[in-house]
């Protein structure tokens, strides 16, 4: 009997192919059928990843599957179906509609790995590049140290996946305060309702029960949608106070105070007026097609003793509640930290500079708040030589991007992170960047238009994000593995592990680019 080991296996939820929403799955490769095809079904019998299907009782082969096909990759083995088709029917090439998305964080590759996963539940089998991006610097530039073959062969050995705890505790506190482990390393950040469809925050929402973590309201007022699933919803107090109420306070295990934000910080949150439409204005307390900003900072706070008299009000509205408090990343943030333990903070939750999804400006983000990467080992640091450490739970967001990200940023300190831009790649964002407008979202994800937002449904939303989360979950079980650990804990500060390529001689660097057989390590 192994108590860990059964209590995971009864909270894994179950991964189920989730097919796209539209018609043709975004691939790295196009694949043609011409008119010489004779519908002989030579490719679909050679095929081992279903690219080409012959249904039965058809007269010809269906549109090819294009974003299961391999590619060029194929040339290496015995189904090259563009080879062995008898009437030279079948074109390959690279899909040039990757030239056009994404962006050095989020490159293309990076984006249909993850509705591969989100797809499937398991690892792109596709040669496509998902933990890393084009930023030239952060998480980018940093890998795993390659383990001792010896010793990591035999560390792995007998080391299920079921055997590897992946959880998290919330409280370190020892308050009074129900204990709060949830399953995975990461929990979902807030969107509020307004910026995003109702259909997705309640699609998190219902995940979040799924897999045993959780979600966020953000700032735009708890939606009664969320009351069966309210064991697993965070609901945020920022200093817009919108749509905040004590009964939604009793609600939630957990509130967060959100004192900025670091896609923007000094300037508050804002919601345009196009997306603020009659359902959006009744749950905020506010007027139909005015736009909403939320002042910086609380008007109430300027000090930790002001400070405490918020998460005080909190605990005594809810008190089993406890409380997280959201803030940047300035140069004094491990100050902060240690103020927001000593104020009876449970977790500190920083958020760096590149996170906030298309509605928060470039200037901004990319030009304010301290990058994560920099921000984790500083409060970790700090927490450590005030003897804080393990009484506060300290969480990272801010450009975490991948199971990749996570892990590094837990080797630097962090206990675990927080989950926005990927949960909506997950249902199929494209990055266009144009969450804030109210007809904006052509996907109908950021978006307050009804036509729109029924693009898209609830179910959909929680099994994809269950399914990308296992795939995660698998990710972090073999880098885990690789190092002998059993816990995700046990990776929590190792910095160790880490290495930045800027920091190596040119023959270390070229040992650290990633090939494709190693990419859920390094």
């Amino acid at each position: 009997m192994n108590p860990i080991r059964d209590q995971i296996k009864h909270q894994l939820p179950e991964t189920r192919v989730t097919p796209s929403r539209f018609r043709n799955t975004i691939g790295k490769y196009i694949i043609k059928r011409n008119s010489n095809c004779v519908s002989c079904g030579k490719c679909a019998e050679l095929c081992p990843y279903g690219v080409h299907i012959m249904p039965a009782n058809h007269a010809s082969p269906l549109r090819p599957v294009e974003h299961n096909c391999i590619g060029f990759d194929c040339k290496k083995t015995d189904h090259y179906c563009i080879e062995h088709c008898p009437e030279d029917a079948l074109v390959l090439k690279e899909n040039p509609l990757l030239d056009t998305m994404g962006d050095y964080r989020w490159p293309s590759e990076m984006l249909i790995g993850h509705f591969a996963m989100a797809e499937t539940g398991e690892a792109p089998h596709v040669d496509l590049e998902y933990n890393l991006g084009n930023s030239g610097g952060g998480f980018d530039k940093m890998r795993f140290v390659e383990p001792d073959p010896g010793l990591a062969t035999d560390l792995a050995l007998g080391i299920s996946d079921e055997e590897i705890d992946t959880s998290i505790d919330l409280n370190k506190t020892g308050d009074d305060r129900p204990q709060k482990t949830i399953s995975l390393p990461c929990y979902g950040g807030g969107m509020s309702y307004g910026s995003t469809a109702l259909s997705v925050i309640i699609g998190r929402a219902r995940a979040a029960k799924r897999l045993n973590s959780l979600t966020c309201t953000g700032e735009g007022g708890y939606p009664r949608q969320f009351l069966p699933y309210k064991e697993h919803v965070i609901t945020q107090v920022a200093t817009g106070l919108f749509g905040v109420r004590e009964e939604t306070i009793q609600h939630c295990p957990i509130m967060e105070f959100k004192y900025a934000q670091g896609a923007k910080p000094g300037l508050g949150g804002h919601l345009l007026g196009e997306k603020v439409t009659e359902a959006v204005a009744k749950m905020r307390e506010t007027v139909v097609g005015s736009s909403l900003f939320s002042p910086f900072p609380f008007h109430s706070v300027y000090s930790v003793e002001d400070h405490k008299k918020h998460v005080d009000w909190m605990k005594e509205i809810n008190h089993n509640v406890l409380c997280s408090i959201k803030v940047s990343t300035p140069t004094d943030v491990d100050m902060v930290a240690v103020g927001v333990y000593y104020a009876g903070g449970h977790i500190i939750h920083i958020d760096g500079s590149y996170g906030g999804t298309g509605a928060a400006p470039d200037i901004a983000k990319k030009n304010i708040a301290m990058p994560i990467e920099y921000a984790i080992p500083k409060v970790h640091r700090f927490l450590v030589e005030e003897g804080a450490r393990d009484k506060i739970c300290l969480i990272a967001s801010g450009g975490i991007r991948n199971a990749l990200d996570v892990a590094k940023a837990i080797a630097l300190g962090a206990d675990g992170c927080v989950i926005g831009t990927a949960d909506l790649v997950a249902v199929e964002c494209v990055r266009c960047g144009n969450c804030e407008s109210g007809r904006g979202c052509a996907r109908g994800i950021a978006t307050t238009d009804p036509e729109l937002g029924n693009m898209i449904d609830e179910a959909y939303v929680e099994q994809r994000l269950v399914n990308m989360y296992m795939a995660w979950r698998k990710q972090w079980c073999d880098i885990l593995r690789t190092y002998g650990l059993k816990s995700i804990k046990e990776l929590r500060g190792r910095s160790d592990l880490l290495v930045h390529l800027d920091y190596l001689d040119e023959s270390d660097r070229k040992k650290y680019q990633p090939a494709p057989e190693y990419k859920m390590v390094l």
